[in-house]
């Protein structure tokens, strides 16, 4: 692997929990136990190829549409994972970040999720944000909301909004927009993810579903990307050093 051009950012569309688990017969929740425990492995080789930010979407907005009993058991699994893994993440020097309508959460899990926030935001290695009740749409336009406020209150002057106003006042404000874009389980869409931040990403679909995204897939997908030439809408490539 050309370590010049690791991405510094990396997006995940986690998809294909449920149909794994059909393919096994097994029920949907055994897919989603099955996809919680191949976190770590992802996250362990992001930080072994030197990835600096890595973004899961775990649960969008539509996904409070599912089957009552199917969300419930995903709330329970993520009140565990966030008590189970607190540890590990002060061991492992990881910062832990969400995104998304947190307020949408169970109060447990909001508990949770800022306590877990808090006691992980001095570390200094790789910092793993998961999006929960998210919405990219719903992110954009709260932004215009917020710069629509502060134009009517005099702050701003709606001719000299820019694209890194939009950005400051997106969930993501804070981290720079992701270099590469996987989905698993074969799906050709973008669902509703980081639509503003990935304007530029590279993206890598895989027909493996989540559940079977291994450690060696995750690097499939950086050699993918270290073998790709981003423009940028320019007729050259960027340079490597740039890019990295």
């Amino acid at each position: 692997m050309n370590l010049e051009k690791i991405p510094r950012h990396v997006a995940v569309i986690m998809d294909g929990n449920g149909r794994w688990a059909g393919r096994q017969g097994f029920a949907r929740i055994r897919g989603h136990q099955a996809g919680a425990d191949r976190l770590e492995d992802v996250m362990r080789a992001a930080e072994d190829a030197g990835v600096k930010y890595l973004t899961l979407y775990a649960f969008s907005k539509e996904n409070w549409q599912r089957p009552k009993d199917e969300v419930q058991f995903l709330m329970q699994l993520l009140s565990t994972y966030l008590d189970r893994k607190l540890p590990e993440l002060k061991k492992n020097n990881i910062v832990f970040n969400a995104i998304g309508r947190l307020t949408d959460m169970p109060q447990d899990i909001q508990a949770k999720l800022s306590r877990n926030m808090r006691e992980t935001a001095g570390n200094t290695g790789l910092v793993v944000t998961f999006a929960f009740s998210y919405s990219s749409r719903l992110e954009i336009t709260e932004a215009c909301r917020r710069l629509a406020r502060q134009a009517a209150e005099g702050k701003i002057n709606p001719e000299e909004i820019s694209e890194a106003n939009i950005s400051e006042n997106l969930y993501t404000r804070g981290i720079p927009d992701p270099d590469l874009l996987i989905r698993t389980s074969g799906e050709m869409r973008i669902s509703n993810f980081l639509l503003w931040q990935i304007s530029y990403a590279e993206l890598y679909v895989t027909e493996k579903c989540w559940p079977e995204f291994t450690r060696d897939e995750f690097f499939k997908a950086l050699e993918s990307y270290a073998a790709r030439e981003r423009r940028f809408g320019r007729t050259e490539p960027l340079n490597a050093g740039a890019d990295s």
